[in-house]
């Protein structure tokens, strides 16, 4: 006779048809503040993938085909890509993550896509938490 032993479920599930890209040029990944980045990020979104290029990161991008994602992108980049990024479906949010906020909101406003321009990572796991679960609603419904 076998015995089988009930195995404890996860606290909970993390089933998810969304993803993270983070395009920054100036990303070291050995960096504490980086690593601490991620760490909160990680709270919310179980997929997250770093980028220093933009042509990569596009090329990615146009692979996803099931699920949508989310973008953290430096505020340099963001404006130099930002018609790029409206040509991708499959692009749901994106957050700008820079030090002077001021400068790049005059741009990122007129950007449909961009949720918003942050200096810290705390504030954009807020607006990812919140536009995740948006995007879950509209699959479920």
């Amino acid at each position: 006779m076998g015995r089988s032993a009930a195995l404890p479920q996860p606290a909970r599930r993390i089933i998810q048809n969304f993803l993270l890209v983070w395009l920054d040029a100036n990303i070291d990944e050995s960096k504490e503040d980086f690593q601490n980045s991620l760490k909160h990020l990680r709270r919310i979104v179980a997929s997250i993938t770093t980028f220093t290029d933009a042509h990569q990161c596009f090329d990615y991008l146009s692979g996803i085909t099931k699920e949508k994602a989310f973008m953290i992108i430096s505020g340099s980049l963001g404006q130099k890509i930002a018609p790029e990024m409206e040509a991708i479906p499959q692009l749901e949010s994106v957050y700008v993550f820079c030090s002077n906020p001021s400068y790049y909101e005059q741009w990122a406003n007129k950007v449909p896509k961009i949720k918003g321009v942050y200096t810290k990572i705390e504030p954009i796991c807020k607006a990812l938490e919140i536009d995740r679960q948006r995007c879950d609603q509209a699959m479920i419904s």
